[in-house]
C-alpha cells in the first residue's frame, strides 16, 4: 500500500483512538478530544470522498445520489451529538480502514500494460528506391514497403516474406514453443523474433492494424470497461442509503405524533436508529475473511489482486485454459522413437545427436536430452536448411533429419506409425540413410503433473473446461481428449481468442481465463477473472487477476475451494449482522435499548463477524 497522506494520517487517527482507550475514565473531556481527533484525521479522507462524490454525481444525474460515506459521517455526527465520541470513532475506523484496503486491492489489481508497449518493436530496416538500408521508426512504415529483416532480430510489422527463408518464434502471438519455419510468400507477424537467417519482406498493415498492436488495443479496451461486480454495486450503495435517510424524519416524528415520546427521546432514538443502522458489522462481514482467504492461498503459491475476483471464483460456470505453458510444459519432448533393424542403430543415433546439438531448434534440444552418444562425433559438419531439415555425410553415408513431408521413400512400418502418432498430436521427425527412412521419432509437448487433476477437479463440479490453443485440429483433439477437456477451440489467433471467451461468457456468464503468455493478455482482461501462471511473462501476469507463482494448477482448484468456503462465511457474517441491526431497530423503537447497549451489540457483532472470517486463515489444502 502507498503511504499517501490520507494514509498516514489514518494511522495517527488510530493512535488516538489507543489512547483515548488507555486513558481513565476521569479524563473523559480529553478521552473525547482525542475521539474526535480520531474521526477528522482516520475519517478526512473518506469523509470528503463521500461528499464530493455524492454533489458531482448528484449533479451529473440530475438527481440525489448519495453513498456510504454519507452515511457513516452522519452516524458518526450522530453518536457524537448524543455523547458516544468512542462509537463515533470506532465507526470511522472500521469503514475508513476497509475502504483503504479496497483501495489498495483495487490499486493491486490495475491492468497495467507497461511491459506489452515495452515489447512492441519500434524499428525498422527499409530499402530506399537506390536499394540502400535505412533505419525507420515503425509507425512511419506504409504498406508495400520492402524491409529487411536480420537474424534474431524482432519482425517490425505484419506482412509478407518476398526473399529467402526463416524460422519464427511466433510465442508473443500464437504462444506457441515451436519456431515457425516460414518461405517465400508466408505471413509474418509484428513483434515475432526471426531465428538465425536473413529475409526481406513486404508491409501489408499499417501499425496500427498489425495483430500485436490489436493485443494492445484490446488490453486497453478492456481496462476502461468496468466489471459487472463493480457496476451492481453502485447501483446498489445509493438506494441503502438513499433508504435510510428516508426513514429518519420518519422516526423523528413518530415518536411524538404516534408513539407519544418527548422531542428529545424520540431526537436520541433517531440518533440510535442511525447507529443502530450504520453497517458496521456489515462493513466487517467480508474484509476479515477476504483477506484471511488472501492471505491463506498466498501462503499456498496463488496470489489474488482483488477480493472480488476471490469471491466471483466460486460461481465459475466455465474455465478457459491455454495449451502451451499452462496445461503443457512448453517444451517438446520425446515420448516415442523406431529405428530400422537393417541400420547400425548405435552409429545413428551418434550421428542423430551430433546433427541435432548444432541445432538450437526446441524439437533438436529434446533429442539431444532423450539420446545418449555411444561416441561424440564433434567433426561432423551440419548442413541447416530451413524448410529440408539437417543433412551431413559421414563415413559413406548420407543423413537427412526433417519433417515427415520432405521424405518420399518410406516403409509401412514408419508410415503406419508417423500417422498413429500424429493422431496423439505428437510431432513426428524421419532419420533418413542414403535417401531411405531408417528412424522415428515422436516428440509431445507434456501435460504437467497437476494438470489432469485440475481439469478433473472442475468437471466433477459441473464447471465446463475449455482448451484454447493455436495448434492444429489433431493436435488439440489428442490433448484435449487425454485431460477429458470438455471442449477444444483449435487454430485460434490472440484476436479469436477473445472472440471465444466472449462467447463463453454469453453462453455462461462467468468465465476465467488461464494463460502465460502475451498472446493470453487479452483474453485474460476479456475473462471475468484472469489467471496467469507465474512462469509467464511479465504482461500476462501484470493484466491477470489472479497468479499462480508456482505454476501448480492444483492450486487453483484449491482457491476455487476456499472462494467456495469464503463465500459461505460471508454470508453467514451478513445474515448475522442484519439480524443485529434489525434486532437494534426492533428493541431501539420498543424503548428497551440505549446508545449503550447498541454499541455493545455493534462492536459485539464486529468481533464475532470478524473472528469468523479469521478462521479462513487455518483453511488447509487437501
Amino acid at each position: 500500500m502507498k503511504f499517501t497522506k490520507a494514509v498516514w494520517f489514518y494511522l495517527v487517527g488510530l493512535v488516538a483512538f489507543i489512547i483515548a482507550m488507555l486513558l481513565p475514565e476521569n479524563m473523559l473531556l480529553v478521552r473525547n478530544l482525542e475521539y474526535t481527533l480520531t474521526v477528522l484525521l482516520a475519517g478526512y479522507h473518506v469523509i470528503w470522498e463521500g461528499v464530493s462524490d455524492t454533489v458531482s454525481q448528484s449533479i451529473n444525474q440530475h438527481k440525489f445520489i448519495p453513498n456510504i460515506h454519507i452515511l457513516m459521517l452522519l452516524a458518526a455526527l450522530g453518536s457524537m451529538i448524543i455523547g458516544s465520541f468512542q462509537e463515533a470513532a470506532l465507526l470511522i475506523l472500521i469503514f475508513a480502514g476497509a475502504h483503504f484496503l479496497e483501495e489498495y486491492a483495487e490499486d493491486k489489481s490495475r491492468k497495467e500494460i507497461t511491459s506489452l508497449l515495452k515489447m512492441a518493436p519500434h524499428e525498422a530496416r527499409r530499402f530506399k528506391p537506390d536499394g540502400e538500408v535505412e533505419i525507420v521508426k515503425v509507425e512511419d512504415l506504409i504498406i508495400g514497403d520492402r524491409l529487411q529483416v536480420l537474424n534474431g532480430a524482432q519482425i517490425p510489422t505484419d506482412g509478407l516474406i518476398i526473399k529467402g527463408t526463416a524460422s519464427i518464434d511466433e510465442a508473443s502471438i500464437n504462444g506457441e514453443s515451436i519456431p515457425k519455419e516460414k518461405a517465400l510468400g508466408d505471413e509474418v507477424y509484428g513483434g515475432t523474433i526471426n531465428g538465425n537467417s536473413t529475409f526481406e519482406m513486404e508491409v501489408t498493415k499499417n501499425s496500427s492494424d498489425t495483430v500485436f498492436a490489436k493485443i494492445i488495443s484490446m488490453v486497453k479496451t478492456a481496462q476502461d470497461s468496468p466489471t459487472k461486480v463493480a457496476t451492481k454495486i453502485q447501483k446498489m450503495e445509493p438506494i441503502y442509503v438513499t433508504t435510510i435517510l428516508l426513514l429518519l424524519p420518519f422516526v423523528l416524528l413518530a415518536g411524538p405524533y404516534l408513539l407519544h415520546w418527548t422531542w428529545n427521546e424520540s431526537f436520541y432514538r433517531m440518533i440510535n436508529f442511525l447507529v443502530g443502522a450504520s453497517p458496521c458489522a456489515l462493513a466487517a462481514s467480508a474484509v476479515p475473511a477476504t483477506l484471511s482467504s488472501i492471505s491463506n492461498l498466498a501462503r499456498n503459491g496463488v496470489l489474488f489482486k482483488g477480493g472480488a475476483y476471490l469471491a466471483n471464483l466460486s460461481q465459475l460456470k466455465t474455465i478457459a485454459f491455454d495449451k502451451t505453458g499452462t496445461l503443457t510444459q512448453g517444451v517438446p519432448t520425446v515420448t516415442d522413437y523406431y529405428f530400422s533393424n537393417q541400420v547400425d542403430q548405435k552409429n545413428l543415433i551418434n550421428v542423430l545427436v551430433a546433427l541435432e546439438k548444432q541445432s538450437n531448434h526446441p524439437l533438436a534440444q529434446a533429442i539431444v536430452a532423450a539420446f545418449t552418444p555411444e561416441k561424440k562425433l564433434s567433426d561432423l559438419n551440419c548442413e541447416n536448411t530451413i524448410g529440408k531439415g539437417l543433412s551431413t555425410h559421414f563415413l559413406g553415408h548420407d543423413y537427412l533429419v526433417g519433417k515427415p513431408e520432405i521424405f518420399s521413400n518410406i516403409a509401412i512400418a514408419f508410415e503406419n506409425r508417423r500417422k498413429e502418432w500424429q493422431s496423439q498430436g505428437k510431432t513426428v521427425i524421419y532419420i533418413a540413410q542414403n535417401q531411405d527412412v531408417v528412424g522415428i521419432i515422436g516428440l509431445l509437448d507434456q501435460p504437467k503433473p497437476a494438470t489432469k487433476k485440475t481439469i478433473e477437479y472442475f468437471n466433477q463440479r459441473h464447471i465446463k473446461t475449455v482448451m484454447i490453443t493455436g495448434d492444429a485440429l489433431v493436435t488439440g483433439q489428442a490433448v484435449g481428449q487425454s485431460l477429458a477437456i470438455n471442449q477444444v477451440v483449435t487454430n485460434v489467433l490472440p484476436d479469436q481468442k477473445v472472440q471465444v471467451i466472449e462467447k463463453l461468457k454469453k453462453e455462461n456468464c462467468e468465465v476465467a481465463m488461464v494463460g502465460d503468455g502475451v498472446n493470453d493478455a487479452p483474453a485474460l482482461v476479456d475473462a471475468n477473472i484472469g489467471v496467469a501462471m507465474g512462469s509467464g511473462t511479465d504482461v500476462a501476469i501484470d493484466v491477470a487477476d489472479v497468479v499462480l507463482v508456482q505454476n501448480d494448477l492444483s492450486r487453483l482448484a484449491y482457491a476455487h475451494r476456499l472462494s467456495q468456503k469464503m463465500n459461505l462465511i460471508v454470508m453467514e457474517n451478513i445474515i448475522f449482522a442484519l439480524a443485529v441491526v434489525l434486532l437494534l431497530l426492533v428493541l431501539n423503537g420498543l424503548q428497551i435499548t440505549n446508545i449503550g447497549w447498541a454499541v455493545a451489540l455493534h462492536e459485539g457483532s464486529t468481533l464475532i463477524v470478524t473472528f469468523n472470517g479469521l478462521r479462513l486463515l487455518f483453511f488447509h489444502r487437501k
